[in-house]
């Protein structure tokens, strides 16, 4: 008799072996309770070179556009951001088309156009944006060609370089009074 998985199990699967493997990580991971609630968040002090521990990846929502981590540093008058996003584009007929950067409020600053699918990994691309004076804090949200914006989003202190993951599920969250 054969079994076959979905590519979501056995991602989990992959995530539990390794996290045992790697013994206790210490992370800061919401449990499953936490992590189904809307708006979860979890705070970082820089982006990871492994943007998204495996425990942090199997509770996310593969379907959706999800930003992992955020790089940001002044540059010319302006701010480059490295924006990591993780998504399942073998899954589905679309695609992390984009990601952007907006004020707390939804105002777009920039965005970055993707061109073509990248697989089930996480994969960076970067721009230069140009932040207003006075803005502390801004929203970097992912897309896709199917269902939009929904996933994780990471509020980014443009200042300090911290970031807070934001669960928001399928739909758009406002951000608007949130702080970083």
């Amino acid at each position: 008799m054969s079994v076959r998985h979905s590519r979501r199990r056995l991602l989990s699967l992959a995530a539990v072996v390794a996290t045992g493997l790697a013994g206790c990580s210490g992370s800061d991971a919401p449990d499953s309770e936490a992590a189904s609630a809307t708006a979860t968040e979890t705070t970082t002090d820089a982006p990871d070179s492994e943007a998204a521990s495996a425990t942090e990846v199997a509770d996310l929502d593969l379907r959706e556009a999800n930003v992992v981590a955020v790089g940001v540093e002044p540059r010319d008058g302006a701010h480059h951001f490295d924006v990591t996003l993780l998504h399942d584009d073998d899954g589905e007929d679309g695609y992390a088309n984009w990601w952007q950067v907006e004020t707390l409020a939804g105002e777009r600053l920039g965005r970055r156009d993707l061109a073509h699918a990248h697989g089930t990994r996480e994969f960076t691309r970067s721009t230069t944006v140009s932040v207003p004076d006075g803005t502390t804090c801004v929203v970097v949200r992912g897309h896709d060609q199917t269902h939009g914006y929904g996933g994780q989003a990471m509020l980014v202190n443009v200042e300090a370089g911290t970031t807070t993951a934001v669960r928001q599920g399928p739909d758009r969250q406002s951000m608007a009074g949130r702080e970083c």
